[in-house]
This record gives structure tokens, C-alpha cells and sequence, in this order.
């Protein structure tokens, strides 16, 4: 990549799993009841044609990773796991009372912190309590994140028996110093077992989840991480930037000093140099970040154009609504969003107590739903038509200024009805978005906000 270009555009900026991003949405307009007849609106919509999509977020981890700018709580305490498990239904009973029929999962998703914290057990007392109140979609996608290191085959076992078959596991790299450094020290032969063991188990997709830009990370690293990579030929790979944003997440991301990183043109050489060791392996790049082989189902939903973006990442199965159960969770009923409260103890009691654990959200107006199609589909399939509805956005001719330039650099192609980003414009996936986020544009925050796009 051309030095010129990083300099130019390795500028913070967000990662577009929603428009408007978190920072910019409007509170002072949401109220529970809009955002409850917001979702009610969604799920007639869509609850029959394709289904509803739930993740649900278990924010207990045994030890602290440093990379990590997830929501958690560090404890030994496995106590807490059928409380809070208890909460997770009753917040579930809350959204299933707000539906005149029963809702269909199309997409379950198990994220954290660490889901495999959890004993298999305990997970089955979860399980059923959500398809209790529930059917499934045919085809159903059922995922959740693992921690090489404690995903056992009773948790495989179980998760298989109601119908999982994918799960994602925390690799981000091979290398001891590294591992050390971001406390996340896993051997090859754990991650090796737990692939293994779920593809016995019946799970059609395993992805590995690798990072670059890691503090005390080299081009060298990455080569033989995804070396061994290839030892076990994951389906789905997200292989993504280090975001470093100690000013959010506090003392976690403080376990290494600032000269410990990598530079932003480091960082290019070992993205591009682990990009060019996955399409040579067979692997084909999908959006941003991510990287699957064609037997894979998220390379089919971008063949047949379902391929979707949300708060969970990208995902193969396409649903207008999204329930985010479980403390700091965002739910989307794509006419709005809403997050729950951050902290375990307010989330238990508020909903122990009947109550929505909902702390703040934002409700989409009509330029908002416009602006979010274009950076959606530019997100997903990078090119978007300049007419969404047959509408303009008013202030999306400021936009062509900023992708102009980008067009001089080559990194989008512009016509009458689309715009596209191009091979070499990839890179600055994000960048494109911001040129279309009308918010970020008529306010550009007075601190630094996001991490950078490069």
C-alpha cells in the first residue's frame, strides 16, 4: 500500500456495525415506548418472511485479555452463573410478552466475555428457556463465541444437540511474547483440539478469530500464525486490527506501553502480508476483516447477496430485527436501537424487578434510514447505488467532495447511479462510509472517539 495513502487516511474512525454510530445517537428523542413500537412494527414485518435474530452477551471471563474492548467482568466466582443466566430469560420474557405470536429465531448467537465460562449444563438451562418461548427458522444459524482453552467436548456436545453449528474461536496469534503481552496464552495443540472435537461434534463452521497490530507483533508473527492456520484450514477467518482505545476501556488495554505497538505502516505490512497468505490458501475476502472458504455459508450469502452487518459482525442470515439480551447487549429493530445497562448488578435488579434494562438508544429518522442502507451495503458488498427509494439524501452532495478525492486516488469508482469501492480502496472501507455519515460530518467529535481506520 502506497505510504502517501496511509498518511493521508489513517484518520480514528468507526467501524460502521450500525448508522448512527454509538456516539452519535440522539437520546434526547428516545423514550422505551418508541423503541418498544419501533420493534413491535419490525417484528410484524418480519417475523414470518425471515425471522428474528437474538445474541445473547455473557460478560464473565476468568482472566482479563488486554486486547480485549469487550463489556466483562473478571471473576472465579462460578456462582454467578445461574443468577444471571435466570435474568437473561426474564429480560427474554419481557420482549416475548410485547408479540402477539411466537417468535422465529432465524439467528442465536452466544457472545461475551466467554460463553464457554459457563458449564454445559448451566447453557442447557439457557437454551431451553429461549426455545421455550420460541421456534426455530429452517436453516436456522446457531453460533457461539469459544476460548480454545475451555470449550470442552461437553459444551460441543451440548450445543450441537440444539442444532449449533458454528462457533468462533480467540486465536489472535501463536507467538509467546505476544500471548504473553495481551494475556492470552493459548498452545497451537488447544486450539488444534478444539477444532477438531467440534467438527466431530457435527459443527459445519469453525472460525478463527486472528488480530495484527498486537503489542510486540512483527510481519514474522504473522506469517507463522497463519501458517499454522492453514495446519487446520478454519472455514471463516477474521483476521482485523488491534483497536487500540485505552482512553474507553481503562486499565485493560493499559498492560503494555504505546512504543509497544506496531506503527501504522507496520500494521499495513502484516495485513496485507497475511491477506496475500489467505487468498493464496483458498480463502476469499469478505467485506472488511474477513476471509472464508467458498464451502463456507457466509461466502454463499455474499454469492446470493444475504450477507448481512449488525452489532454481531458480519452474518450469513439477514433479519430486520435483533434482540440483545444480557447486560450492555444493543438490540436493532432497524427503526431504532437500544442498550441495556453496563453493570451486572443494575441489569439483574431491573429485570428481576419486571423492568426493561434498557439505559439509552437512538431512533432512526428518515435521512438516518437512508444513509444506513448506503453504508450498509457499501459495508457488505462494497458499492452502493447513489438512489435508495428513489430519495437523495440533502446533504449527501457535501459527501462528493470527500469521495472525489478518494476518486483521484483510486480507491472508489463513481458513476451516475453507483459508487464502488475498489480493490485498492478496500483498505479504506471505513474512510468511504464516513464520507456518507452525515452526522460524524456535521459534528466531528472534539476527542478522539474511535480507533483508527488503518
Amino acid at each position: 500500500m502506497e505510504q502517501n495513502l496511509i498518511s493521508k487516511y489513517n484518520v480514528p474512525g468507526p467501524r460502521y456495525t450500525s448508522y448512527p454510530t454509538v456516539p452519535y445517537w440522539d437520546e434526547s428523542t428516545f423514550t422505551l415506548k418508541k423503541w418498544q413500537k419501533g420493534l413491535q412494527k419490525s417484528f410484524r414485518e418480519s417475523n414470518h418472511s425471515e425471522g428474528i435474530s437474538i445474541y445473547i452477551h455473557l460478560p464473565f471471563c476468568e482472566s482479563l485479555c488486554t486486547f480485549c474492548g469487550c463489556n466483562k467482568r473478571i471473576t472465579r466466582n462460578h456462582s454467578v452463573e445461574v443468577p444471571y443466566l435466570e435474568s437473561v430469560l426474564k429480560e427474554w420474557e419481557l420482549y416475548v410478552k410485547l408479540f402477539d405470536e411466537k417468535p422465529i429465531i432465524k439467528e442465536l448467537h452466544l457472545g461475551g466475555g466467554t460463553p464457554t465460562f459457563f458449564s454445559a449444563e448451566n447453557l442447557k438451562l439457557l437454551l431451553n428457556g429461549i426455545f421455550k418461548n420460541s421456534s426455530r427458522a429452517e436453516n436456522a444459524e446457531l453460533s457461539f463465541e469459544g476460548h480454545p482453552n475451555n470449550t470442552s467436548s461437553e459444551h460441543l456436545r451440548l450445543f450441537s444437540s440444539f442444532g449449533f453449528t458454528r462457533v468462533s474461536y480467540g486465536v489472535q496469534d501463536y507467538n509467546e511474547k505476544v500471548q504473553k503481552a495481551i494475556h492470552r496464552v493459548q498452545p497451537l495443540e488447544n486450539v488444534k483440539k478444539a477444532t477438531e472435537v467440534a467438527r466431530e461434534t457435527g459443527f459445519t463452521s469453525v472460525g478463527h478469530d486472528i488480530i495484527f497490530g498486537l503489542p510486540f507483533q512483527t510481519k514474522e508473527h504473522i506469517i507463522h500464525t497463519i501458517e499454522r492456520t492453514k495446519e487446520l484450514m478454519p472455514d471463516r477467518i477474521a483476521f482485523y486490527s488491534y483497536a487500540h482505545v485505552p482512553w474507553i476501556k481503562g486499565n485493560g488495554q493499559r498492560g503494555f506501553k504505546d512504543k509497544d505497538l506496531p506503527s501504522a505502516d507496520e500494521k499495513r505490512v502484516q495485513y496485507e502480508t497475511g491477506k496475500k497468505m489467505l487468498l493464496d490458501a483458498g480463502y476469499m475476502e469478505i467485506g472488511m476483516d474477513h476471509f472464508a472458504l467458498q464451502s463456507d455459508s457466509l461466502y454463499a450469502a455474499l454469492e446470493n447477496k444475504r450477507i448481512h452487518r449488525n452489532f454481531m459482525g458480519y452474518t450469513a442470515s439477514k433479519t430486520q430485527a435483533m434482540i440483545g439480551l444480557g447486560v450492555s447487549a444493543i438490540s436493532d429493530s432497524w427503526y431504532g436501537f437500544a442498550q441495556n445497562v453496563k453493570q451486572v448488578e443494575a441489569y439483574q435488579n431491573l429485570v428481576n424487578n419486571d423492568k426493561f434494562p434498557v439505559y439509552r438508544g437512538h431512533i432512526l429518522n428518515e435521512e438516518d434510514l437512508i444513509i444506513r442502507k448506503h453504508v450498509l451495503n457499501l459495508m457488505c458488498t462494497l458499492r452502493t447505488p447513489w438512489y435508495i427509494g428513489n430519495k437523495f439524501p440533502k446533504g449527501l452532495p457535501a459527501a462528493l467532495d470527500h469521495l472525489k478525492e478518494m476518486q483521484k486516488d483510486g480507491l472508489v469508482e463513481i458513476d451516475k447511479n453507483f459508487l464502488e469501492i475498489t480493490e485498492k480502496g478496500r483498505p479504506f472501507m471505513r474512510n468511504v462510509c464516513m464520507a456518507f455519515d452525515m452526522r460524524l460530518q456535521r459534528k466531528k467529535p472534539e476527542t478522539q472517539l474511535f480507533s483508527m481506520t488503518v
